[in-house]
């Protein structure tokens, strides 16, 4: 007695969950590289601007902070005024004048003066690239 099989199907790759999980992946991978990114400055209250963008933070770039103290923060290092000619001057010698670059943030409530006189002292030392940091503001209808 002779039984037949029922016919056999060729496997077929579902293309459709393998998708999914790749878009899951790629998202995952984005979330935990942008939680990555150090933020060197000192946490104060940036002024606003509708043309603010973000910029990822990379070798030979230092964060200036000027708090509404006046107080001058390298990074997280708070400098004296006479400190900071030398840690700039440190920071192009390593870097290059062409690569180094400065980051300038202030708190809101930080005097004109005090942040003049630090972007003046950037300019000293020969440094060109300097980014202010701002917060992006909603436009206005």
């Amino acid at each position: 007695m002779r039984v037949s099989s029922p016919r056999r199907h060729r496997p077929r790759l579902e293309i459709i969950p393998f998708i999914d999980v790749m878009f899951f992946l790629l998202a995952t991978f984005m979330m935990v590289s942008l939680a990555m990114i150090k933020n060197a400055g000192v946490a104060v209250q940036l002024p606003k601007a509708q043309t603010s963008g973000s910029e990822e933070r990379k070798e030979n770039e230092v964060t200036l902070t000027v708090t509404d103290k006046g107080d001058v923060y390298f990074d997280h290092d708070k400098v004296s005024p006479s400190e900071l000619p030398g840690r700039l001057a440190a920071l192009k010698a390593g870097a290059g004048p062409e690569k180094a670059k400065v980051f300038l943030n202030s708190d809101r409530k930080a005097t004109f003066d005090s942040v003049v006189g630090v972007l003046d002292e950037i300019r000293k030392q020969g440094i060109t690239r300097i980014a202010i940091q701002t917060e992006k503001t909603e436009k206005a209808p």
